[in-house]
Order: structure tokens, then C-alpha cells, then sequence
């Protein structure tokens, strides 16, 4: 089979199309969600982690954190807190790793990003977040 020049760059091109479009399709989906939560912020899944912010002081959602990981029956595994920030690390029975990070972001607002495991748990993150809203 005699392949003129012409013909090796369109096959270059298309294979190169290609691989562009299976990269995008494995790291696309999952990576970002949005979702708007009824009377909160806006609620960001992305790259593994679930982000948004609550119109409520830091202390009472530092509260509200600990009594979710109560509730659902997660193993505390830490729990640090200053005036500005608060790490809390937990485990599922099924011995996922849970971090929860929390900033006093001002006056009646407090960012929360929540990680399940390496990758991330989309469905998890949010029961964390509606058991956290629920409590507050």
C-alpha cells in the first residue's frame, strides 16, 4: 500500500482528533457538576471536591459538621479547629477516607469543601451536605 504525504497528515490529524476526544470524555464527566441548593449558595462538584458556601456562622456549621458525622455513623478520625478554619477527618464502615474543610469566610458565611476518598464521591459529598444543612 503506497501512502502519499497528503494522506499520512490527514491520518495524523484524525487520529490525533481522536485521542483529544477520548482524553475529554474520561476527564470531563464527573469533573464538574453545578447544582443550586434551595436558599444556599451554589453547590460545586469539581475535580473530586464538593464546594459551596452556607449563609451561617463558622461555629454553628462546625457544630452542624460534627453531629452530620455523628449521624451517619462515621468514624471520627480528626477534628481541628482554630478561628478561621476547621479540618475535620472521618471514615465510611467501607474505611473511605472523609475530609471536611471549613472557613470562616465573614459575618453569617462559611465555605465547605468536602472530599470522599482519592477520587472523590459525588452522591456521598452531597448526603454530607444535606445532613449538614439539615442540623443547622
Amino acid at each position: 500500500m503506497n501512502t502519499s504525504p497528503p494522506f499520512r497528515l490527514s491520518l495524523a490529524r484524525a487520529l490525533t482528533a481522536l485521542l483529544l476526544g477520548v482524553f475529554s470524555l474520561q476527564v470531563l464527566p464527573g469533573c464538574i457538576a453545578v447544582a443550586a441548593g434551595a436558599g444556599a449558595g451554589v453547590v460545586a462538584y469539581v475535580r473530586g471536591d464538593l464546594e459551596t458556601t452556607l449563609a451561617n456562622d463558622f461555629n454553628p456549621v462546625v457544630d452542624a459538621t460534627r453531629g452530620a458525622i455523628k449521624d451517619l455513623e462515621f468514624a471520627s478520625v480528626s477534628d481541628n479547629k482554630d478561628a478561621f478554619k476547621a479540618v475535620i477527618v472521618a471514615r465510611t464502615a467501607m474505611d473511605k477516607k472523609i475530609e471536611i474543610e471549613l472557613t470562616n469566610t465573614g459575618k453569617n458565611l462559611t465555605s465547605i469543601k468536602i472530599r470522599v476518598g482519592v477520587f472523590g464521591d459525588e452522591q456521598l459529598s452531597l448526603a454530607i451536605l444535606d445532613k449538614i444543612k439539615a442540623r443547622l
